[in-house]
């Protein structure tokens, strides 16, 4: 009687250990609330720092602080004009990613609300 050989399915661990590296990476630049914050803000769309500051409760140098972070890991994007500075979300999977992550908690009710 032959026997014969079942394919094996791909388990997740198969993958290489850069995307892993990389996903880390990646919720390290978002784990941060007031950073979701601020991409939630743009899933919108291009908008100026002072529109942010005006939506998300928080002081211009910390708004500062966390929108440089985003921008040198390449999430955000930034042009001037005049004296704003417009930022907006080059990275097409952060958004998903995000609205995936929160639709779920909240679906779930597994928080507190405010």
């Amino acid at each position: 009687m032959l026997k014969r050989s079942v394919p094996e399915i791909p388990s997740e661990l198969d993958r290489p250990d850069a995307v892993f590296d990389l996903a880390a990476e990646l919720f390290r630049v978002i784990s941060a609330p007031m950073r979701l914050k601020i991409i939630s803000c743009l899933c919108d769309g291009e908008k100026n720092v002072s529109y942010l500051l005006s939506k998300i409760n928080t002081t211009q140098p910390n708004m500062s602080q966390h929108l440089s972070t985003l921008y040198q890991a390449g999430v955000l994007g930034k042009r001037r004009d005049g004296v704003q500075i417009y930022y907006r979300i080059i990275d097409d999977r952060i958004p998903a990613l995000c609205r995936a992550v929160c639709a779920k908690i909240e679906t779930e009710g597994n928080f507190k609300k405010a």
